[in-house]
């Protein structure tokens, strides 16, 4: 007797030399099965977009070197796909069922990789051999999507080769368009980066899943199908778990990485600020980071801005502009000038300055700057500033205050095109002092600035300073980096002019200082002359020289 509550479709003998009859039984038309088909390759496709572009950003948050990241987690991924590809061939003769076994999986790593870099990094200090495994891992299991998918489609109504690539790879490409743009403006902003994987993950299950269970339940046997779902139930279960605690796992996470006294995490849409120590007390107690790093350390930060900022203040100093610098530390250094008209400081996230404003800890070591009438604040990004009108106005002194040119994303603030453009906003006389990086641990690219600078028509002095050392938040011992423990290293700062080589001292005008004097000044340049690397090209937009 034959059952016709389900449809089917008997396909056509093949012509000799082709491949074998395939025989579907779906609960839909034949029409609607394939549509189904596609639309899994869509929802399937902007999920693994969504682990691919997550596993960058963590990567690139954890370790730094944008560049570096996304060609590993890139050409690890492409080359896993290949294998999975390869791998599915395994599964041709039971292609639903390799199908939703292999969604099951990708569900669960994908959803759970970003919760297990982190954890990585939070207790062992080291994520990379994690991105390099999840990156294959997923990566492989991406690869055996569209073979398998191939098979099931062909299962519903046979079609040419080509004809049924082309729709799937439309549905695929159309679904890595719509994963790429929900990442940055929807999932990030909105649910976080281990929240957005886990709902990803929770989608890719439900979905993977029930085309399999539902529309080509008939190409399962009984013990298969519970097979499969419990598999999808045991991801959705550990991915809804993993949820509800995730507040929870980044405040324990955060301590191992930060210590005990975090007091403000905040994720803007430019970078995660930390603020750690006591609420209270002695602002030389406060530590911020900004995306893992150590930025400010109220130990001795005056070390670092004092000299950031005052041996270009020796000469006219009316006004000042300050690139980067939104903790307001080098804008206080600038306002200690009775004779200063006027302050601008270019910060682009918006986040730093509301920090510094309103902490009270932060705004007693920066001492309350923002309240000074003479300050003004511009959040947006300095390159882009120093190109519009607003920066037609000429300066007499210029404050790069900015993270170190090696992370990536500040290597074009660290461009001879970026310096063409501060040139351009100098006045006559004017004087442009620079951070630029460690220099006993990084010669190369502190002379690379150097160099940089002198390409955009600049004449330049290099000199140090000595401080703690600044880094990732967590060292090996797990001691985080900038506590009171940890060893010293200097700073490297290059002091520019327009029309003459810069002359390193301080001038009698200039505020009692704690660190700093004309004698030391000098010393420091000479050490760092000791260190100099000659002949290095200078770093451009098209060409960076930053590793």
């Amino acid at each position: 007797m034959i059952d016709r509550s389900v449809p089917r479709r008997v396909l056509p003998a093949p012509e000799p030399g082709g491949a074998e009859t395939v025989t579907a039984a779906l609960p839909v038309r034949p029409r609607t099965g394939r549509l189904l088909v596609l639309a899994t390759v869509f929802v399937c496709a902007a999920c693994g977009l969504v682990y691919e572009l997550e596993l960058l950003a963590l990567g690139t948050y954890l370790i730094g070197d944008s560049v570096t990241q996304a060609s590993v987690v890139l050409s690890v991924m492409v080359f896993a796909m290949g294998v999975g590809s390869l791998l599915a061939k395994r599964f041709r003769h039971r292609p639903a069922l390799g199908f939703g076994v292999i969604e099951a999986g990708l569900a669960l790593l994908g959803g759970l990789s970003a919760m297990a870099l982190y954890a990585s990094f939070a207790w062992l200090g080291e994520s990379r051999p994690a991105l390099v495994a999840f990156s294959f891992a997923i990566g492989m299991l991406i690869g055996a999507e569209i073979p398998l998918l191939m098979v099931l489609i062909q299962r519903i109504r046979r079609q040419d080769a080509g004809g049924a690539v082309a729709d799937l790879f439309a549905a695929d490409y159309v679904g890595a368009l719509v994963g790429g743009l929900a990442f940055p403006f929807l999932l990030l902003p909105m649910l976080g980066q281990l929240t957005g994987a886990m709902l990803t993950g929770t989608v890719n299950a439900v979905v993977g899943g029930g085309l399999v269970l539902w529309l080509f339940r008939h190409d399962l046997t009984r013990r298969c199908r519970w097979l499969l779902i419990t598999a999808n139930l045991t991801v959705l279960v550990v991915l809804a778990s993993a949820t509800v605690l995730a507040d929870d796992f980044e405040r324990v996470a955060r301590r191992a990485v930060y210590g005990s006294e975090v007091r403000v995490a905040v994720q803007t849409g430019v970078q995660e600020l930390v603020l750690t120590g006591p609420a209270t007390g002695s602002p030389r107690s406060l530590d911020l980071y900004l995306d893992g790093r150590l930025r400010v350390s109220g130990y001795d930060e005056y070390r670092y801005h004092e000299a950031l900022v005052h041996p270009a203040m020796t000469g006219p100093h009316a006004r000042v502009l300050v690139l980067g610098g939104g903790d307001g530390l080098a804008a206080r250094e600038v306002l200690r000038y009775r004779d200063v008209a006027s302050v601008t400081v270019v910060e682009v996230d918006p986040g730093v300055v509301r920090l510094a404003r309103t902490d009270p800890m932060l705004s007693a070591l920066n001492a309350g700057v923002y309240s000074d009438p003479r300050l003004a604040v511009v959040t947006e990004d300095a390159f882009r500033w120093l190109r519009g009108p607003a920066a037609d106005d000429r300066f007499d002194v210029i404050v790069s205050d900015l993270p170190d040119p090696g992370i990536t994303p500040s290597t074009k603030l660290y461009s001879q095109e970026f310096y063409g453009l501060a040139v351009r906003a100098l006045a006559p006389g004017g004087r442009m002092a620079v951070h630029a990086g460690p220099l006993a641990t990084r010669p190369r690219t502190y002379w690379t600035v150097d160099s940089t600078l002198r390409a955009a028509g600049l004449r330049t002095t290099p000199y140090s300073a000595g401080g703690r050392l600044t880094g990732f938040a967590a060292g090996p011992d797990r001691t985080p980096l900038g506590g009171s423990g940890a060893p010293p290293q200097d700073w490297g700062f290059v002091l520019a002019a327009r029309d003459q080589e810069p002359r390193l001292r301080v001038d009698r005008e200039t505020p009692a200082l704690r660190s700093l004097s004309t004698g030391s000044l000098q010393d420091a340049a000479r050490d760092a002359e000791r260190t100099r690397v000659s002949g290095l090209p200078p770093s451009t937009l098209p060409h960076p020289r930053y590793s």
